[in-house]
Order: C-alpha cells, then sequence, then structure tokens
C-alpha cells in the first residue's frame, strides 16, 4: 500500500478546497486519471493519480480544506504500476511539482512539537485553531504520527462547529486575504464622478464601461500600470487587461478579461456571457489568474450609488459603477429634460498616482460614457 498526499500545488498555493470526488473506495484507477478537483485561490484544479491502482482509502470529504502534504488516499499499487512516487499538478503551473508518497512524517512536525493536555495529543497551533472555531478536540481524529491532531484535522472537523460560526472557504477564503493586505499595504483614495449616459450606451452599459475605461487608460495611462512597494518600481503596461468582479453564491471571483483593447463590444459581451456563466457552475479556467492591469466592480447592477471600491495590488486602481437612475436637469433652452445617471467610484493608490493624473483618467471616463 502507498499512500499519495496532496502535491505541491505551485505558485504559492498553501491550501485546497475538496471540490468532488471522481473515484471511490474500491474503484481501479490508471495513472494520470483524476481522483479529485480541489479549489485554490486561483483556480479549480484536477489531481491526477501517480501511478496505477485500486483505491484503498479517500481521506477528506467536499468542502473540507487541505494543506499541503495531507493524505489524499492509500492506493494498493498493482503490479504494472510505475516505481515513481511522485505526480505533477499540471494544470496550475508551469513548474513540475512532485512529491514522495512514501513520506510518513506530515509538513511541519520536524520543526515544531505536540502536546498531550486531556489525554489528546495535538499541535499548539491545532489546540488555538480549535478554540477559535469552537472545535472540541476530543471528537477529533487525528491524521498525525501516533494519531497527533494537526490544524488540518480541525479544519475537517468544522460542521461540528458551535452554531452560527463557519471556516471561510474557496473564492470567500481567497477575497477575505485580498481585503486584508489591500488595508495594509495600499495608500487608498478614492474619487467620484457622475456621468451622463448617452443614448448609445444604453443597450449595454457593461460593455460601454469597459470601453470607456480602456479609452481612459490610453488617454491617462497612469492608472494601467502595476507598484512594487518592496522597490518602489511603477509598472506601466501596453495592454489593457480588466478585471471583473462577478458575484456568486460561492463568493466573489474576479476574472480577467485580457488585451481588451484589442477586442469589438461583441467579443467583449460573448466573454461576459461565456465566463458568468462558467462561474457559476463553478467550472473556472485555470488561466484567470493575477493578470489584470485594473479592476471593474458593477456592484450598481444590485444595489447603491457610491463606494470605496478595494484594490487587488499589483493594480493601482478600480472601477466601480452604482446603480443607473434618472433625475431633473434644465437644457439650454432652460426646460425639465430627464437625464440617465452613472455614478463612478474609483479608488486609486496615490504611491503610485498623483491626483491630478487620476482625476484626468476620471474625466476621459466620464467623456467617453457622454459620448463627449
Amino acid at each position: 500500500m502507498k499512500t499519495f498526499r496532496l502535491p505541491d500545488l505551485g505558485e504559492g498555493l498553501a491550501e485546497a478546497e475538496i471540490i468532488a470526488w471522481h473515484v471511490d473506495e474500491g474503484d481501479s484507477v490508471e495513472t494520470d486519471q483524476v481522483l479529485l478537483t480541489v479549489e485554490t485561490a486561483k483556480a479549480l484544479v484536477e489531481v491526477p493519480a501517480p501511478y496505477q491502482g485500486r483505491i484503498l482509502h479517500r481521506y477528506g470529504k467536499v468542502g473540507d480544506i487541505l494543506h499541503i502534504g495531507v493524505k489524499l488516499v492509500d492506493i494498493e499499487p498493482s503490479t504494472a504500476a510505475s516505481s515513481d512516487a511522485g505526480t505533477v499538478v499540471g494544470q496550475v503551473s508551469q513548474h513540475t511539482a512532485t512529491v514522495n508518497v512514501e513520506a510518513e512524517q506530515p509538513i511541519g512536525l520536524a520543526v515544531t512539537h505536540s502536546e498531550l493536555v486531556d489525554n489528546v495529543v495535538a499541535m499548539p497551533s491545532a489546540r488555538r485553531l480549535a478554540r477559535k472555531l469552537g472545535i472540541d478536540l476530543h471528537r477529533t481524529p487525528g491524521s498525525g504520527p501516533n494519531g497527533t491532531v494537526l490544524d488540518s484535522d480541525v479544519y475537517n472537523q468544522c460542521q461540528h462547529q458551535l452554531p452560527g460560526t463557519e471556516v471561510l472557504k474557496g473564492a470567500r477564503r481567497s477575497m477575505a486575504k485580498a481585503m486584508a493586505e489591500s488595508h495594509h499595504h495600499v495608500a487608498s483614495v478614492t474619487l467620484t464622478e457622475e456621468a451622463i449616459l448617452a443614448e448609445a450606451h444604453h443597450h449595454d452599459i457593461t460593455v460601454a464601461v469597459i470601453k470607456a475605461m480602456v479609452h481612459a487608460c490610453q488617454t491617462e495611462p497612469a492608472l494601467n500600470a502595476w507598484f512594487d512597494e518592496e522597490t518602489m518600481t511603477r509598472c506601466m503596461h501596453d495592454n489593457v487587461s480588466i478585471g471583473i468582479a462577478v458575484d456568486s453564491e460561492h463568493g466573489l471571483y474576479v476574472p480577467v478579461i485580457k488585451s481588451v483593447d484589442s477586442m469589438n463590444d461583441a467579443a467583449i459581451r460573448g466573454w461576459l456571457r461565456e465566463t458568468v456563466k462558467g462561474i457559476r457552475s463553478r467550472r473556472l479556467g485555470h488561466d484567470q489568474g493575477q493578470t489584470a492591469t485594473l479592476t471593474l466592480s458593477n456592484f450598481g447592477a444590485i444595489a447603491g450609488l457610491y463606494a470605496t471600491p478595494v484594490i487587488t495590488p499589483p493594480q493601482v486602481a478600480i472601477i466601480g459603477i452604482g446603480r443607473l437612475h434618472e433625475q431633473l436637469a434644465l437644457d439650454e433652452q432652460r426646460s425639465l429634460v430627464t437625464q440617465h445617471c452613472l455614478p463612478i467610484s474609483m479608488t486609486f493608490d496615490h504611491r503610485a498616482c498623483t491626483g491630478g493624473e487620476a482625476a484626468r483618467f476620471m474625466r476621459a471616463l466620464t467623456h467617453y460614457l457622454q459620448g463627449e
């Protein structure tokens, strides 16, 4: 029997959530056959079998959060199975990721010690985590050496948490980490404006806003950039790639429409339709990474006029679009007319952009939407 553990998924990804199992205990599997699908902070990833054999035992249930090195399955190799004790998860990283399936020492145990309290052997970090989450360690099976309870074991007991508590997973967990990082590392300033939407843009406001963002980036490129605070370096981009915030029952996703400056209206609309459909069915492309040069949040499609959108580093700007509404105004003949107003909120990183650059970007964005 060999134990296959969650391999290194690459790109600094240390944990993943089980989305679906594709094999059952007792099933025979071939080399590279998909065992399960997991969701990382960046994508859905299919984890393949490292060799041919029969599944003796599965570890973890759908919804469990796994850390690199935890057990996935026990496999009885067939006589024809390769002696290679590694596997490659090629859909996440271009780097070869291997793991020694014979190793019995979980990651992290070499540098810290477990402790025995109340007849429960558990890692100190697992005890702290259990107290925070309201988990009873006496009812928590340990997967470490001699039954030691690890952090991953505590997470696996989250269905037994105190009422009203839950561990954030998947997209919600990624969002929480990204928002905290932005809060601590970005000098945010929010600028607001209102555009009188031109009649030509009423039929597809989202596409019009995306085209307006492209126009604004070409007029004032300072906001189509990345900023590295360690080296104090600003990287200006020639192409425009926009992250589109998409709300779903699973949390917030931000897929990237790449090089949108080279696309026409029909291509943009087609991309939006297919991408939203894929997200809501949890079929994400593995190439949807942190490649956006700036982000769009169309929160007004649900509710709200103005907001303070949160930047995702290394980007230096995010555009928020509020709820389209009507208002009365006087025309040149002093007669009352009805106007369609689109509220715009833009947060920018004041370390990388001046107030003047941000204001010029906003002016270009507004003028495009107004048909000027």
